[in-house]
């Protein structure tokens, strides 16, 4: 092999390794088939855990339901949970899961969902610690499900579901006094209800009970990670006293979030007092401007919420909403009711919370 020839063979790996290594996604169509394959196994990958985990469930709740079955037939006694459990764990001492307290578990499990047709409600696809903890801290039926179906949709861990079981949050949703029914198609209409609370726990605020505005506002944000888990999935932050520019006046929306399943702004107004009618005047007015200043042509129509201490009579508020053509929210919200008394005197006053406040945000006009 000559010299050019040797070059040129050179030259060619040299071609073949800068391509393989970085413009490998220049070659027709194998981007598109890389993205296709990493889908595939990742899908497979779930598919799998899931289905190791719905072959588990079935395994608890077939065991549980044969307990109960020999024991209502039977006569067995509770000593046989302490026998069964031994006997499983000599046959079996890689597998956990088979101790007596688990069995009990599962007799539990079975009693709760009599009916094979289980394995199609959403309780099967959740983890085992889950739905212990369903069964530990619930014992209606429907809201029991509903928590269910919530933690599968969401993706909740179980120390998540304590913290929404605890909080009350079946309870809670889909109670705010809205106008969403005639100012919002269905079903749009319909999820942003039910994604509005009523009331939201702020309880995880080391604040009195006379906090501002601000102070509250704050707090919210300096625990944005439990805010937005006490707003729900698909919540995403956009800013605090986000400002609008309007003619030659300035204006700042305390709190503008992004909802990732309803594709539109939510507007927050938060309201340290009693709720009145004229807080919902002020709201048209952000989401008109956010509505033309923010909002793409893609995105539905901005929502607002307004959370006060107290929400008042509610007949207010539904007059409040009656004739407004923008869907408005109104709740309240809870901080914590029960601080410590020495706890108390080491919180800083409103008046702290606000001269730090104005030295972050001096351009910053106090809501009314």
């Amino acid at each position: 092999m000559n010299r050019h020839e040797n070059e040129a063979m050179k030259k060619k790996k040299t071609d073949i390794m800068s391509t393989t290594e970085t413009g490998i996604e220049a070659i027709t169509g194998y981007a598109d088939f890389l993205r296709d394959v990493k889908t595939r196994i990742q899908t497979a990958r779930i598919k799998a855990v899931l289905a190791v985990n719905r072959e588990l469930i079935l395994l608890y709740w077939s065991i549980g339901r044969d307990i109960l079955a020999r024991r209502r037939e039977q006569g067995w006694g509770t000593k046989i949970i302490d026998q069964l459990a031994a006997d499983l764990r000599r046959e079996f001492p890689d597998m956990t899961g088979l101790s007596a307290r688990n069995l009990v578990y599962m007799q539990t499990f079975a009693g709760a969902w009599p009916e094979e047709q289980f394995a199609q409600q959403p309780v099967a696809q959740l983890p085992w610690g889950h739905n212990c903890t369903l069964l530990d801290k619930i014992t209606d039926a429907d809201e029991r499900l509903w928590y269910a179906y919530a933690a599968v949709e969401n993706g909740w861990s179980r120390n998540v579901l304590v913290i929404q079981i605890e909080s009350g949050l079946y309870k809670r949703q889909g109670q705010a006094t809205t106008n969403f029914e005639r100012a919002l198609p269905k079903p749009e209409s319909d999820l942003a209800r039910q994604l509005l609370k009523d009331p939201y726990n702020f309880e995880f605020l080391t604040l009195q009970q006379d906090a501002e505005e601000r102070a509250i506002e704050k707090g919210l944000v300096d625990h944005i990670q439990k805010f937005l888990l006490e707003l729900g999935a698909g919540f995403a932050f956009v800013g605090r006293q986000y400002h609008l520019e309007i003619g030659d006046q300035d204006f700042y929306i305390d709190l503008l979030f992004y909802h990732l399943k309803l594709r539109c702004y939510v507007v927050i107004d938060l309201k340290s007092g009693a709720f009145i009618p004229e807080y919902t005047g002020k709201m048209n007015f952000y989401l008109a401007a956010v509505d033309d200043l923010l909002r793409h042509p893609e995105d539905a129509p901005s929502i607002g919420m307004i959370l006060c201490k107290q929400k008042g009579q509610k007949i207010v508020a539904e007059y409040a909403l009656r004739n407004m053509s923008t869907p408005i929210g109104i709740s309240e919200y809870k901080l914590n009711e029960a601080l410590p008394e020495a706890l108390k005197d080491s919180l800083p006053t409103v008046a702290q919370l606000e001269a730090e406040l104005a030295g972050e945000a001096t351009a910053v006009e106090t809501n009314e």
